[in-house]
């Protein structure tokens, strides 16, 4: 098989959550095991950091790879989903993997995959293990997929394990409530390695805490040993101060990631750098200065809070659950503009009533679907915004309520494309 015949392969022949949602998320780790141990268990033969959490694990995965790779580390990076390109999921110093290998890896594994039938998500995994460890990546920022303790990549023993928060999402396989959520998400707390959790959150406190006596793992809550000063937004960076107590550990940081929910993340970053730098890790101010500022052109990062144009401004941004949502709605609100245009596509396996009602009235909206099973109907997401005094117009594909939306706005207005992953995918 060519690339393109290996890709079709994947997608048809193995479930994909983001095509058919729940049933595809096996709830064991017994295929990539079996697939790994086939390999000579990869997993083992670099160093990995864990990147868990509902809302800003993307984020933070890609500004540590960056900054790791900036301070001379060979750099693996493992993400999901991809917006344009397969590859983008398994990375080396912000390059993506070779087509060649996912044809060879693919045809060399076509046995065990006919036999053990493992999912799309499994088989990715695998395959970026093998590939950190062919390469001897110095060490590999490896995004959790969905939840933890079931999740195909938490069969790695990490330098150290990091939470980003929890909000519902996911809540027909991980749970309904936080603390739910919490607990399947604390399950890549491992055994005597520290873990940074992002933020302190009162209903989800306890469960981590107590996972973490359970491991004996060191727990640090970013939130509670740093804080940010001066936030604004300068041009196309976020500036910020950060402090632990009141000493100033990095001023005038400038990040190229500048929607104002960052503001969280980086705290997350900044206290897993703090981290590895007692682990023994050679991080000097330079690197870290100089990554934030060029997050995406080191790493490749698309799709959070991204300009897409200007006059009118045109933004693109992949929160799609209520912690999400409400953080988007918060930069909207502080970004100046005429009238709002909101294009918008759902799947149906989230809250999409609780995303409508944060959502702004006074936007005129943009209904499509994005190309997947999982899909919520354009007219079906129409009529459940209605519900919410949320009007506008019904279109058949991503791209004409795009196009559409753009060819509306005025030059002092503002754009806005989102609701799910695979709408922006789709526009980018």
């Amino acid at each position: 098989m060519n690339y393109k015949q290996t890709l079709d392969y994947l997608y048809g022949k193995l479930p994909m959550f983001t095509r058919v949602g729940a049933v595809a998320f096996k709830k064991d780790l017994h295929n990539t095991i079996a697939m790994c141990e086939k390999l000579g268990n990869p997993q083992h033969k670099f160093k990995t950091i864990h990147v868990g959490g509902t809302n800003g694990k993307g984020s933070t995965s890609h500004m540590l790879a960056a900054i790791l790779q900036q301070a001379g580390y060979k750099t693996g990076l493992y993400t999901s989903p991809h917006l344009k390109d397969f590859r983008e999921r398994i990375r080396i110093n912000g390059e993506m993997i070779t087509e060649d290998f996912v044809t060879d890896f693919v045809a060399a594994q076509q046995d065990i995959m006919e036999e053990i039938n493992p999912s799309f998500f499994e088989v990715t995994v695998a395959m970026a293990f093998s590939y950190f460890a062919e390469e001897q990546v110095d060490i590999a920022i490896i995004e959790v997929g969905l939840g933890g303790r079931l999740d195909s990549t938490n069969i790695i023993t990490p330098e150290l394990s990091v939470l980003t928060n929890i909000s519902l999402d996911h809540t027909n396989i991980l749970g309904t409530t936080l603390p739910e959520i919490a607990k399947e998400k604390a399950g890549i707390i491992k055994p005597g390695i520290p873990v940074v959790i992002g933020e302190q959150q009162e209903e989800t406190k306890a469960v981590f805490i107590e996972k973490a006596a359970e491991t004996n793992s060191q727990i640090t809550f970013a939130d509670q040993e740093l804080h940010i000063t001066n936030l604004v937004k300068k041009e196309k960076y976020l500036n910020a101060d950060v402090f632990s107590g009141n000493t100033p550990l990095y001023q005038h940081l400038e990040l190229d990631l500048n929607g104002s929910y960052q503001r969280k993340n980086i705290l997350t970053v900044i206290q897993s750098i703090q981290m590895l730098k007692e682990k023994g890790y050679q991080i000097d101010n330079e690197a870290l200065y100089t990554a934030l500022k060029d997050v995406k052109g080191l790493t490749g990062l698309q799709g959070r809070w991204q300009t897409l144009g200007e006059n009118p401004l045109i933004i693109c941004d992949t929160g799609h659950n209520i912690g999400g949502i409400t953080e988007v709605v918060q930069n909207i609100n502080d970004t100046p503009h005429d009238q709002l245009h909101i294009v918008i596509g759902m799947v149906k396996d989230k809250d999409i009533s609780g995303v409508l009602k944060l959502l702004p009235k006074d936007a005129h909206y943009y209904f499509c679907q994005p190309e997947l099973e999982r899909a919520l109907p354009a007219a079906e997401l129409a009529e459940q915004a209605k519900q919410h005094g949320l009007i506008g117009d019904v279109f058949p594909t991503v791209q004409f309520a795009f196009h559409a939306a753009k060819d509306n706005a005025d030059s002092n207005d503002m754009v806005f494309v989102g609701g799910s992953t695979f709408v922006v995918a789709e526009v980018l």
